[in-house]
């Protein structure tokens, strides 16, 4: 696995599902703050259609309008719809991910912790969501709202450290320094 960090509202997405595992998958998005979701469902569950809002197509997608995605998701899907979905993405190289199918995705969204830019993804490879869910629990107790503060502190920091002239090597021992006065926790400087 290589995990990235896309920008959502960047990118083009298209999210196909009818239910609550559709509706999960929207929030999700919207958390992350993408712009340019199509949501297609072809028997959307109240919920789904409040939240999708104007960017519910009530029908499944068109081959054409899933290879201009960028990344699909497919969630709650059923058969023989979500084999041909995945055939088309596949043929378009298209990102694909299959919401609970590790072997038909091409990739897989972790668990997430945000506060503010502040982004802490979990993943097990897909082998335990369960886990992953656990251990994001565990890191939204320890990481409290401060961070939000604190990474935009950091960021001004490390702002005027590099106008002064530091180097990357530098940047990264004043962060640590910094945090150990201030982040709550000691690291060990590089």
């Amino acid at each position: 696995m290589l995990p990235i960090t896309i920008d959502a509202a960047g990118v083009r997405i298209a999210l196909v599902g009818n239910g609550e595992a559709a509706r999960r998958r929207l929030a999700v998005l919207d958390r992350a703050g993408a712009k340019r979701v199509d949501v297609y469902a072809d028997a959307p569950e109240p919920d789904l259609a409040v939240a999708a809002g104007d960017r519910l197509r009530r029908r499944l997608p068109s081959g054409e309008e899933l290879a201009r995605a960028q990344l699909v998701f497919l969630a709650g899907v059923g058969e023989p719809g979500a084999s041909q979905l995945r055939h088309i993405a596949d043929s378009a190289g298209v990102l694909l991910n299959v919401e609970d199918d590790l072997i038909h995705s091409s990739f897989h969204s972790p668990a997430v912790v945000r506060r503010g830019d502040l982004t802490v993804a979990i993943s097990t490879g897909g082998k335990s969501p369960g886990l992953a869910a656990a251990l994001r629990r565990q890191i939204e107790a320890w990481l409290d709202p401060e961070w939000d503060t604190r990474l935009e502190r950091i960021a001004a920091l490390r702002a005027g450290w590099r106008d002064a002239g530091h180097d990357s090597a530098a940047v990264a021992r004043l962060t640590t320094m910094w945090l150990n006065r201030h982040g709550g926790f000691a690291l060990k400087a590089d």
